[in-house]
């Protein structure tokens, strides 16, 4: 498992995030090295630096420059929910007036059982859903409970939902870089 959401010190660096260019070798390197999550030690952005050979607030720096621009868009932690005791993952889809849709989706995502909402388009007639819920729980009888809490909370603007429950898991990671060894 990675760290939380990244807190960097106050760096002591004269590397300027505006100062760097766009993408080079070295923040090609950082993301290789941080894609398959952080090291689990008290330091990890210095170990990341060793094992790049490179300063620690270098390190820093870069990867707040990276996310300033849009080429990290967060780190985070990647639970495996099954591992800690939340066997029930329900996908909730709701069938909610377009024009709520995005209103509805904030309050959603703002319960702390839901781990990511989002929009997606219907598929008429077979599949009237377009917005969907993330919900995990010990048990589908947790789950479900969860779900009708959704369901109040949206209220006359839902027209029908469903749980789509988990049986597995394929896959829990986002794009990966092919690694590549920095020039010397």
């Amino acid at each position: 498992m990675t760290s939380t959401t990244m807190s960097l010190p106050e760096l002591q660096s004269s590397e300027t995030p505006s100062a760097l260019p766009a993408v080079d070798a070295i923040d090609r390197a950082i993301i290789v090295a941080t894609q398959g999550g952080l090291p689990l030690v008290a330091r990890p952005y210095h170990a990341i630096a060793a094992e790049l050979q490179l300063d620690p607030a270098q390190v820093m720096t870069r990867i707040l420059r990276m996310q300033e621009i849009g080429v990290i868009r967060r780190l985070g932690v990647v639970p495996n929910h099954y591992a800690i005791g939340y066997r029930a993952n329900g996908m909730s889809v709701w069938d909610v007036p377009d024009e709520w849709v995005d209103q509805l989706g904030e309050s959603v995502g703002s319960f702390e059982f839901v781990s990511h909402c989002y929009r997606r388009p219907r598929r008429l007639p077979q599949w009237p859903y377009n917005l969907f819920a993330m919900v995990h729980g010990k048990s589908r009888d947790e789950v479900e409970r969860q779900v009708a809490q959704i369901a109040a909370l949206l209220g006359e603007h839902v027209r029908s939902h469903t749980i789509l429950y988990s049986t597995r898991i394929l896959k829990k990671t986002g794009l990966r870089l092919a690694g590549q060894k920095m020039a010397e």
